[in-house]
């Protein structure tokens, strides 16, 4: 989760390609090592994808958990 919350932190910030390298960064910047088998994983997956659509589909199920536990 903090390796994909740097990599739309960075994505707000626009970056609209984050690198493995960004992201370490980003997380040594306060003082967390990152998992470089995770991070690699996680840029596999979004390598080529549109990060402004990840954080809305990332937000879209947040919010689709928040609102199945308010009943």
């Amino acid at each position: 989760m903090k390796h994909l919350a740097a990599y739309l932190l960075l994505g707000l910030a626009g970056n609209t390609s984050p690198s493995a390298e960004n992201i370490k960064e980003v997380l040594s910047s306060v003082g967390i090592e990152a998992d470089t088998e995770r991070l690699e994983k996680l840029i596999s997956e979004l390598e080529g994808k549109d990060i402004q659509q990840v954080r809305k589909n990332i937000c879209g199920r947040v919010e689709h958990h928040s609102n199945s536990h308010d009943s």
